[in-house]
């Protein structure tokens, strides 16, 4: 299994993705999640792939390589090539059908789960960010304001403080932080997403330093995340008040 958070605000984008893609008693291996698909003059493009490795990987050599050309144009067709973030959605949403085609049946007869999912996000030019979500039949959504994340992989422990705390007007230092105390939240509760993450940060400004940063196990921020956030929450727990309902139940 795996965790992947993608967050687009007013402020910039933020990626976030866990490294384990196996968790046994005795074996626990690791595989980096966030991939470049562009990194040129004119764009910047990433994908955090969720699900089948074999067909993530295959995705990817497709869109390295190029698709097929159409019409009368020769040259395979590229992400460094597309006019727009939501022709290279479209680009990607072809290459998992594509590999979907190829691999998904045999692995299907097999018994072993062949669904992806991805988040891809980046900026052509001096354009805006944008985040998609590609679903595992290729089509796709476009990150909007009034729900500023999407999740991929284990999502369930950690959307509840995205979901009460994250905003499009959150600054870009604050999502992090939340970013990364809902990784917290999962880890403590799905043994298949485990450190190391990691993180990419592109501000609004084209102008700004993308920050690429792997947080490891050892890493002293995240430990002072993690212990804090949970002495608060038990601090928080205990200046509640009990339910009444439990001493009129115990008076009578």
């Amino acid at each position: 299994m795996t965790y992947c958070i993608g967050i687009s605000l007013r402020a910039g984008l933020i990626m976030i993705c866990d490294t384990r893609t196996n968790a046994g008693i005795d074996n626990i291996s690791t595989y980096r999640k966030l991939h470049v698909l562009a990194d040129t003059e004119d764009r910047l493009i990433f994908a955090a792939s969720a699900g089948n490795l074999s067909v993530t990987q295959s995705v990817l050599g497709m869109l390295h390589e190029g698709l097929p050309p159409v019409g009368d144009d020769e040259q395979p067709r590229k992400v460094e090539h597309m006019p727009t973030m939501f022709r290279v959605a479209q680009l990607v949403g072809e290459a998992v059908m594509s590999a979907g085609r190829e691999i998904k049946p045999a692995l299907y007869a097999a018994g072993v789960s062949a669904g992806i999912s991805l988040l891809v996000a980046g900026r052509i030019g001096t354009g805006p960010i944008k985040l998609f979500l590609v679903y595992d039949a290729g089509n796709f959504i476009e990150c909007q304001p009034d729900s500023p994340f999407f999740q991929i992989g284990a999502t369930q422990y950690g959307k509840p403080i995205l979901d009460r705390t994250m905003t499009y007007e959150s600054s870009l230092d604050e999502a992090v932080k939340v970013g990364l105390l809902s990784f917290d939240s999962t880890i403590r509760s799905d043994l298949s997403v485990g450190l190391p993450f990691d993180i990419m940060v592109m501000p609004a400004d084209p102008k700004a330093l993308v920050i690429r940063r792997r947080i490891e196990v050892d890493d002293p921020y995240f430990q002072n995340l993690s212990s804090r956030w949970s002495m608060l929450l038990n601090e928080s727990r205990a200046a509640i008040p009990d339910p009444p309902f439990m001493t009129a139940s115990a008076d009578g």
